[in-house]
C-alpha cells in the first residue's frame, strides 16, 4: 500500500515522501480502516521538522498523520463494537500514528462512527481539534453564561471551540485577523476582535475563562484579563503538573512566573495534552448531526499532493482544516 512518510528530519519537502509499505496487521482489539480522508495538523509537520524528537522519538521512516475517516474492512477477534463496512472517524493513538495512507489500524476503543450528515473529508477534520477543544474546555468546567476568550478563532481548534462554547451557553470573545472576521462571526462568537485593529486586552476583560491556543506571552497575559478566581486553560503554554505527568516529564515544577500569576489572581491554570477519547467523539457526532457543530474545511488535497498540503498548512494561513482525500 502507499503511505506518506517522514523519511528524515528537516524541511517539509525533504522530510516527507510517498512510499510503498506493507499493509498493517490487525491485533485482537484493532480494526483495519480503509482511509477515505485524513486531516493534517501542525503536530505532524513539527514532528517531521524534528522539533518534537525529544518528546516523541520516531523510528524513521514512519507514516505521518493522526486524524482519519474511513471504512472498516477487517477487525480483530475481540472487537464487538464495529462491523465490516462501518464508516468511522478517529484520532489514533501515538503508537498507531500513520493515517495519511491507504490503510491504518486503530484500537477500536478509540474510534467512533462518523457523523452521518457530513462527508469523509469533513469528518476527518474533527477528531484532533474537537477532542482538544472539548478536553480543554471541560477542564475549565465551562457552563452557561461564562464569559470566555478563545484565541485564534479561525484556527482548527479555535473554530471548533467557538461552536462548542456557544452550544454550552457561554458568551464568547475571540481573536482573528481582518480577513477572517466575518466568517468567524458566523460561527456564533458574540464579539470578534480584529487583533490588527484592536487590543484584545482592552475589549475582553473580567473573564471567567481564557482558552490559550497560542502560548508564549499570551499564556501569561491571560491572567490580566480573567476575573479573580478565573480559569486559564491552555494547549500551548507550559505544562501543568498534571499534564507533565501524562507527558512523561519527571520532577516538573511550574515556571516561577506562572506560579506567581496564579497566586496573585487566586486563579486556576489547566493544561491539556489531548488524549484519544471515543465517548467524546460520540458527543461530537451527536452535536454535528444536531447542527450545533459544523466542520470548517479550508482546502482538500489529493493524496499525491500530500506534501504540498503540509507546506500550505505550515504557512499558518489556513482558515479551518486542511484535508488529504484518498476517496
Amino acid at each position: 500500500m502507499k503511505a506518506l512518510q517522514i523519511v528524515k528530519y528537516g524541511e517539509i519537502k525533504e522530510s516527507l515522501s510517498i512510499n510503498e509499505i506493507e499493509k498493517p496487521s490487525v491485533q485482537s482489539n484493532d480494526i483495519l480502516v480503509e482511509v477515505k480522508a485524513a486531516s493534517i495538523n501542525p503536530i505532524d509537520y513539527k514532528m517531521a521538522q524534528g522539533h518534537l524528537k525529544e518528546m516523541v522519538p520516531l523510528n524513521l521512516p514512519v507514516t505521518i498523520g493522526f486524524d482519519v475517516s474511513g471504512v472498516v474492512v477487517e477487525k480483530g477477534n475481540d472487537v464487538t463494537n464495529f462491523e465490516i463496512g462501518d464508516e468511522i472517524y478517529a484520532r489514533v493513538p501515538h503508537e498507531q500514528m500513520g493515517t495519511v495512507a491507504e490503510f491504518v489500524t486503530v484500537n477500536s476503543d478509540k474510534v467512533a462512527k462518523k457523523p452521518e450528515n457530513i462527508s469523509f473529508e469533513e469528518a476527518s477534520g474533527l477528531p484532533l481539534t474537537g477532542l482538544t477543544a472539548i478536553q480543554a474546555l471541560e477542564k475549565a468546567e465551562i457552563k452557561e453564561d461564562d464569559r470566555i476568550l478563545i484565541h485564534a478563532g479561525s484556527g482548527g481548534v479555535g473554530s471548533f471551540a467557538i461552536q462548542y462554547a456557544k452550544a454550552k451557553g457561554a458568551i464568547v470573545y475571540t481573536t482573528t485577523s481582518t480577513k477572517n472576521v466575518d466568517w468567524v462571526k458566523a460561527l456564533g462568537a458574540d464579539r470578534v476582535i480584529d487583533y490588527k485593529e484592536e487590543d484584545y486586552k482592552e475589549v475582553a476583560n473580567n473573564l471567567d475563562i481564557v482558552f490559550d491556543t497560542l502560548g508564549d506571552d499570551y499564556t501569561f497575559d491571560a491572567f490580566e484579563i480573567i476575573k479573580e478566581g478565573g480559569v486559564v486553560t491552555s494547549i500551548a503554554g507550559p505544562p501543568s503538573e498534571e499534564s507533565a505527568k501524562i507527558m512523561g516529564i519527571k520532577d516538573y515544577k511550574l515556571p516561577e512566573q506562572l506560579s506567581k500569576l496564579i497566586k496573585e489572581k487566586s486563579a486556576v491554570y489547566k493544561h491539556t495534552w489531548m488524549q484519544p477519547n471515543a465517548a467524546q467523539l460520540n458527543e461530537i457526532k451527536t452535536m454535528v448531526e444536531e447542527g450545533d457543530i459544523k466542520p470548517i474545511v479550508d482546502l482538500i488535497y489529493s493524496f499525491e499532493d500530500g506534501v504540498d498540503a503540509y507546506e500550505y498548512l505550515a504557512t499558518g494561513r489556513a482558515e479551518g482544516k486542511v484535508i488529504i482525500s484518498l476517496s
